[in-house]
């Protein structure tokens, strides 16, 4: 059990609810339950943006706790462009008990981060997770078929600026959410799996993986696997990089890339692991595979 702080030890309840967000490009926001702002530990919590505790719990062990805020979607809080664009994922949030009447008085509750965020009819609920669903995380390097590396990455090393691997171009038709066509005369799927980042209009800097490449005559037609968070409009500028599907063959014939393949293609599958032995059948003596 912990102690509040001897300034928050009064006969009458006088208190409220403040989160204080980071993302994680350094903008830092605050919120608050109370009726009016409160400047609490040199961060100014804003009072008009809807936001109240929907659900909270704490578990021992290594179980991941966490809670719920909601809130709405206003403009001078969190917009909904900016939710959709994901400048929320992952952000840091600092739960405060504070002393509204004496706000210099607060009691830091819990430190987690923002996991899934739900939309709705104008307002949002936002998941806080506690510090321990950094356990859940994948650390070190995985043991798969399919290679691990990112295209272009510092395991890959393959160089995304030569060959035809990177395409700067503008948009000349677009449905406005998830599809696009350009003049780039390039081969079909190249930028299958690829990225696409906008370099101007509302949705500059956002990056979003290609679904489909298909080659349309002298032009490219380009389908994302989610809807930008503001419309796309014939003459945004973007820049798109090629894809990779992980496989061996693709990264030796292709890339011609093998040497940095990051996968183990001779490793047995679970069809492996579930066939029944047939009397005769050669390699399921419990030797190995590949002799």
């Amino acid at each position: 059990m912990r102690a509040l702080p001897e300034g928050m030890l009064g006969e009458a309840t006088t208190l409220a609810r403040c989160w204080r967000l980071v993302r994680r490009d350094g903008v830092v926001m605050g919120f608050t339950d109370h009726d009016r702002d409160l400047t609490v530990d040199g961060t100014v919590h804003r009072a008009a943006t809807g936001f109240e505790a929907a659900e909270a719990e704490a578990v021992l062990g290594f179980a991941v706790g966490g809670g719920e805020v909601v809130g709405a979607l206003v403009s001078d809080g969190i917009g909904e462009g900016d939710v959709h664009a994901g400048l929320y994922d992952g952000a840091t949030v600092e739960t405060r008990l504070a002393d509204w009447s004496a706000p210099e008085h607060w009691f830091l509750l819990d430190v987690g981060t923002v996991g899934e965020v739900r939309r709705s009819d104008g307002a949002f609920t936002a998941e806080l997770r506690g510090i321990a669903h950094r356990l859940d995380e994948v650390r070190g390097r995985l043991f798969q078929a399919a290679c691990t590396a990112d295209l272009g990455d510092a395991k890959c090393r393959v160089d995304l600026g030569a060959g035809g691997r990177r395409f700067d171009g503008v948009v000349a038709t677009t449905d406005g959410r998830a599809y696009l066509t350009a003049a780039a005369d390039m081969p079909d799927g190249r930028f299958t799996a690829g990225a696409l980042t906008f370099t101007s209009g509302p949705n500059v800097g956002s990056a979003f993986e290609v679904k489909t490449h298909q080659r349309i005559g002298g032009s490219a037609g380009l389908t994302l696997w989610r809807s930008t968070a503001r419309p796309i409009v014939a003459g945004h500028a973007f820049t798109v990089t090629a894809g990779c599907d992980k496989q061996l063959a693709t990264c030796r014939d292709v890339f011609g890339n093998l040497l940095n393949f990051r996968g183990f293609p001779r490793m047995p599958g679970n069809d492996v692991l579930m066939r029944r032995v047939v009397e005769g059948e050669g390699g399921m003596d419990g030797g190995s595979l590949f002799r």
